[in-house]
């Protein structure tokens, strides 16, 4: 009786040590699978702007953001574009919205705004605060995202002074809060005529793709 006794003890511990082991083993295994999936969810690019980030006139597909997610992804990089570009927007509305926006998480915040203001010509301190503080609403929501500031230019028709002034905020805005800043994010496509639509301001499909490469080499530092 003894001797079975200690044999069911020995059967028992023998148990235990496996089921520890088997323990062990899947508390592993589901810390690497989780750690697996975190390193392949995919980082979050927003396009934050106007027409220009809206793809005014193409289809979603042409415009610049969904351009740009399928050149990153050409080139090994994981990232999810998404396009929350609004035709007419002005750096208050943009200002009106972001909130809404922001409910997902943001890795890299590209900042599109303020054209239409200056083609209404607006007083540009107001166009500076509210670009100011779209930044610093994206920043409280996420401390760690990375700011880009696509620069832009408007027409000399309010004078040189104005037209100045408006393309000096955006570096103001980069030296702020130490973002990076694409000058001008329709470098070598305004002004060209075969790369806009018939309203000679929107890029078309080839210019999109040219807004896109823009925005890739000034951001491909911070990838």
């Amino acid at each position: 009786m003894a001797h079975n006794l200690l044999f069911f003890r020995k059967i028992i511990s023998d148990m235990r040590r496996h089921y520890i082991i088997l323990l062990v083993f899947m508390t592993g295994f589901l810390n690497i699978s989780s750690n697996l999936e975190t390193l392949d969810d995919p980082k979050m690019i927003l396009c934050y702007g106007n027409s220009i980030t809206a793809g005014h006139g193409l289809d979603p597909e042409y415009a610049y953001p969904h351009v740009l997610e399928q050149l990153l992804n050409e080139k090994g990089y994981n990232y999810t574009v998404i396009n929350a570009g609004l035709s007419g927007e002005t750096s208050a509305g943009g200002l009106t919205r972001i909130d809404w926006i922001l409910r997902n998480k943001v890795d890299i915040f590209i900042l599109e705004l303020g054209a239409n203001d200056g083609l209404r010509g607006l007083p540009l301190i107001q166009t500076r605060s509210n670009l100011a503080s779209i930044i610093k609403k994206v920043l409280k929501k996420y401390p760690e995202v990375e700011i880009v500031i696509a620069g832009m230019m408007v027409p000399p028709n309010m004078g040189n002074d104005y037209s100045n002034e408006f393309m000096y905020l955006y570096t103001e805005l980069a030296t702020e809060f130490d973002a990076l800043l694409i000058p001008f994010l329709l470098d070598g496509v305004g002004g060209v005529p075969e790369l806009n639509l018939s309203d000679g301001i929107h890029p078309n499909i080839e210019g999109q793709k040219i807004v896109a490469e823009n925005v890739f080499n000034a951001i491909k530092g911070i990838l």
